[in-house]
């Protein structure tokens, strides 16, 4: 490691010590240099944020899946590859229909499954017959990335694909080399015809091929593909800006760092340090203090949580009844988005090509539900007590709370408040550092705690029983250098 990086870890330090301002930030990731104290190593983890599409990503909240192929005919969720491109039919495929009511319910982006493992092509690619092109679906001339691609621009939805690694179709898999190409072929398609793609979503499905033997995926040219064409938009799961939270029940973690130990994407490299570390998406800890001990370097890398409205992922007759409740998808909420994360909820159109009734009026209920709960935040026009703490009650993101030594500050709302959800954000453009907060309320004199927390990240929501408080005080307990708290707001949630 070189002198300047030794020097660069000390300034830093100096640097928190004194509360300078002239902080130096690390776009991504960072190493850390040889033998450095905790000291560093948490001044430098502090510093690190986002890439310019990680942050515009993050700010999206709620975005919706389309799992829909040739599964949806035949009441599977993974195909064998053998299905007949005739089973494809979606007679009344409205894809204005999809747009409109998941804009409608507040997503801000659409990923649509177009390749799943069975291989089947919902665009009429040049790469394999088994496509929407051999289907009696509009004669063979339709193309379902294309009717979502012109829905999404008429609607103002971001747009996004996922195109299976796995496909048990494709002669070649197996044969890795020419499966390989075979892949970014199909990719190149996806990321050349259809304007501006978003997300690309994959994830690491994986088996052998006729030959019997397992395929092995070339991540990083596929990933320097996506670069080349399509520099904005985010690659996820195994993906170098985005990562699975581990589940698929829609709930993140408690404590969930975007700054994490585990190394981004699925590349030789990155496999190395995480086979090192033993951390995958699923381990419970990515990015405490303690992780950070024994690490070489942390990375950008904030969780998207991906569940279904239905028990399946795909749509099935038998599930119409089974829809996720309004009240579940309301805690779902509070465990994704209020738990730094983006929600990536999966909405399945029918063997017609349309959302169903069902699924459409969960939905609604969980707009009606977040619209209410941010009608009022309780702590507009309240008092601050603090230096600076009005910069995280003044509803302007681009300031901040940034108490360099006493880190506690009360908050007098303009009448006794009766709340049961608060709201916390960090700048994230200044990095993720709150490790630990307490909330208490004031009532007949006597202070209570109301609600604990760790870390906070772009947005952490917490829910408890009502409370009725003359005055409100924010305690951040532990943070790796100075909080930059942009928001602090109370709610009440019916």
């Amino acid at each position: 490691m070189s002198n300047r990086v030794l020097i660069t870890a000390a300034l830093l330090l100096l640097a928190s010590c004194r509360g300078d301002r002239n902080e130096q930030y690390y776009t991504g990731m960072v190493r850390f240099p040889v033998k450095p104290n905790m000291g560093v190593k948490e001044a430098m983890a502090a510093r690190v944020i986002p890439h310019a599409r990680q942050l515009e990503w993050q700010k999206l909240e709620m975005t919706a899946f389309i799992h829909f192929t040739v599964n949806t005919f035949t009441d599977m969720e993974w195909g064998t590859g053998k299905e007949s491109p005739e089973l494809f039919n979606p007679v009344a495929l409205d894809a204005d229909q999809w747009v409109r009511v998941l804009s409608e319910a507040g997503m801000k982006m659409v990923i649509i499954t177009a390749k799943h493992h069975d291989g089947f092509c919902l665009w009429p690619t040049k790469t394999t017959s088994h496509s929407v092109a051999s289907s009696p679906w509009k004669e063979g001339r339709g193309d379902v990335i294309r009717e979502l691609r012109d829905a999404c621009d008429r609607y103002g939805m971001k747009f996004g694909v996922y195109l299976s690694p796995w496909d048990r179709n494709a002669g070649c898999y197996g044969d890795s080399p020419a499966y390989n190409k075979f892949y970014m072929e199909q990719l190149t398609e996806l990321l050349t015809w259809y304007g501006k793609v978003d997300e690309v979503w994959f994830d690491g499905a994986n088996g052998e091929g006729p030959n019997g033997r397992r395929q092995e995926y070339d991540w990083q040219a596929y990933y320097d593909l996506i670069r080349e064409l399509q520099p904005e938009a985010v690659t996820a799961i195994m993906g170098e800006d985005v990562r699975w939270v581990g589940t698929e029940s829609g709930y993140g973690r408690k404590t969930e760092w975007s700054v994490t130990v585990l190394a981004p994407g699925g590349s030789p490299e990155s496999r190395a340090v995480n086979d090192k570390t033993g951390l995958t998406a699923m381990s419970e800890d990515l990015g405490s203090s303690t992780l950070l001990q024994d690490a070489g370097s942390v990375y950008w890398y904030p969780a998207e949580v991906d569940v279904s409205i239905r028990p399946g992922w795909f749509w099935h007759a038998s599930e119409d009844s089974l829809v996720k409740s309004v009240e579940t998808l309301t805690d779902i909420y509070l465990s994704s988005v209020g738990r730094n994360a983006v929600l990536l909820l999966n909405v399945p159109p029918d063997n017609r090509g349309l959302i169903t009734d069902g699924d459409i009026e969960s939905l609604m209920g969980l707009k009606a539900w977040i619209d209410a709960l941010y009608d009022r935040d309780l702590l507009n026009g309240a008092r601050p007590y603090g230096r600076g703490a009005s910069n995280a009650i003044d509803g302007n993101n681009s300031t901040s709370w940034s108490p360099r030594h006493k880190r506690t500050a009360s908050f007098v709302p303009s009448i006794p408040a009766t709340f049961n959800v608060a709201m916390l954000q960090e700048d994230i453009s200044r990095g993720q550092r709150v490790e630990k907060f307490f909330i208490e309320a004031l009532s007949e004199q006597q202070w209570d705690t109301i609600a604990t927390g760790t870390t906070i990240g772009y947005k952490r929501l917490i829910r408890f029983p009502e409370v009725k408080a003359d005055e409100i005080r924010l305690t951040i307990a532990s943070s790796r250098a100075t909080p930059n708290i942009s928001t602090f707001a109370l709610y009440y949630a019916e």
